[in-house]
């Protein structure tokens, strides 16, 4: 615990991104991954350095999985991992920033496994968070892997070096998404107050730590958090995200951002692509 995992394992570039520090086998299909999240960051931890937003945790639990399926299911490097369901309850009581960076342990058991031939095509795990003894997480995550010609040929030729982006429109203020910087801004304003156009900055060295030819589901899922926000003016702040993720949000389309319902403390926020539901996603959230 000293050191990062290798960065190729949680399919990161920087190593400044690289939240994982071992694992372990603990039984049959369960296993303990140790993390380190560092007291700044750009995205992750608030703007005032007091708490860790939960979508630390959503990535924390993807690099998980996603290790775990490298080293012990030996799913080979180059794979592509599709994301099709994500589900995180949150408990912010324990995600406060102390004085030094947080080493949480995530409790990884892999509940169903998938195989073409003697590697896995798709798996389900769950996954629980803790700090200290404490439950700072729940989550439940389904995936399917792709070898790099499947890939290839499910994305009709497109790669990171042929795609073109959207142009970016001005974003909404910072402070009302719960950001400082106007980069970070992912969600422009329409002439609807419920719905939003996706803005998609492929320089961003968060959501886009690597070239990609598709919109990450880690942008889509802020844009769920953003969107949270901005409909409550700030009142609530998301703890919990159910995501549903139906096909690739591509880059030189518009994506659209919507608010397709509100139930007390949840909101539905869909993303489309023409006639296209791209995600689906239920926030979760609590007064502030």
């Amino acid at each position: 615990m000293t050191a990062t995992v290798p960065r190729e394992l949680v399919h990161r570039a920087a190593v400044a991104e690289t939240l994982l520090t071992g694992w372990s086998r603990t039984a049959p299909d369960r296993f303990h991954v140790s993390a380190q999240w560092p007291r700044s960051h750009e995205l992750h931890v608030s703007p005032d350095r007091t708490a860790y937003d939960p979508l630390l945790v959503v990535e924390t639990v993807r690099q998980s999985g996603t290790l775990i399926a490298h080293t012990e299911y030996d799913v080979p490097l180059g794979h592509h991992f599709v994301l099709n369901e994500f589900q995180v309850e949150t408990f912010p009581q324990h995600l406060a920033v102390g004085a030094l960076p947080a080493e949480p342990a995530v409790e990884v058991a892999f509940t169903d496994v998938q195989y073409r031939g003697a590697r896995p095509a798709a798996a389900r795990y769950t996954a629980d968070v803790l700090r200290a003894g404490e439950l700072v997480a729940r989550a439940d995550v389904a995936f399917t892997c792709l070898s790099e010609p499947v890939y290839r040929r499910l994305r009709g030729g497109r790669t990171p070096a042929l795609a073109s982006d959207v142009p970016l429109r001005p974003g909404l203020p910072p402070t009302g998404v719960d950001r400082v910087l106007p980069a970070d801004v992912v969600l422009a304003p329409t002439d609807r107050s419920d719905r939003w156009q996706l803005r998609v900055d492929t320089a961003h060295p968060v959501f886009f730590d690597h070239p990609l030819d598709h919109v990450p589901g880690m942008l889509l899922l802020e844009a769920a958090r953003q969107a949270a926000r901005w409909w409550t003016d700030g009142r609530r702040a998301p703890v919990g995200y159910h995501a549903r993720f139906h096909r690739y949000a591509e880059l030189d389309s518009p994506t659209w951002i919507e608010l397709a319902s509100e139930d007390g403390a949840e909101l539905q926020v869909v993303g489309r692509q023409g006639e296209s539901t791209i995600f689906e996603c239920l926030v979760g959230t609590a007064g502030r």
